[in-house]
């Protein structure tokens, strides 16, 4: 096996053992804003994102062995630096959010809008980042298909949360007030 594709897999490992982190971070995060009296939305299509996520670590591995994926080291670098970029915003979020960040969708705004960090340009960077990130991952080793069918798959999924989400945030006035009019993703854009 090559060097490369050692190094990709390894790649994908350390984000899977990242979601993993998250996760635990985001059960204490629920726990913690569930007892100041935020609520836990019912989102049973939560399970699909977990898939998704799941899937195209593991569809771009078996590609890359599998289908013996060439190394591009321009491709390489240029998916990699966005990757990293789309890492540095989720954890900008992460940190801009503190205890209101986890990864299910929460009634959390009885506790306060945020509207500093990215929030102060778009109302859902998490998800611009995430779709950046599960874009560019399997192309850091031309994993072509497994990028282009999880980008279609994760427009599918977040266009179906987004519409729980939105309608819970939305639904305060606060957050009506403070984000309503900002884009979604991408500052400027729509």
């Amino acid at each position: 096996m090559d060097l490369s594709v050692i190094a990709f897999l390894g790649l994908l490992v350390v984000v899977a053992l990242l979601r993993i982190v998250e996760l635990q971070i985001s059960r204490r995060h629920q726990k913690e804003m569930i007892a100041r009296g935020a609520a836990k939305v019912n989102e049973p299509r939560f399970r699909w994102m977990v898939l998704l996520h799941t899937a195209v670590l593991i569809g771009a591995a078996l590609e890359v062995v599998l289908l013996r994926r060439p190394f591009i080291p321009i491709l390489a670098a240029v998916m990699f630096a966005i990757f990293l970029a789309a890492n540095v915003v989720r954890w900008w979020v992460i940190q801009t959010l503190g205890n209101h960040w986890n990864v299910q969708v929460m009634d959390s705004t009885s506790l306060g809008v945020i509207s500093s960090g990215p929030f102060r340009y778009v109302r859902h960077p998490n998800y611009a980042a995430v779709f950046a990130e599960m874009l560019s991952l399997p192309l850091i080793h031309t994993a072509w298909i497994t990028a282009v069918v999880g980008s279609l798959a994760h427009i599918a999924v977040l266009s179906m949360r987004l519409s729980t989400e939105e309608r819970v945030l939305l639904a305060n006035p606060e957050y009506q007030a403070t984000m309503a009019r900002k884009p979604r993703f991408i500052p400027g854009v729509f």
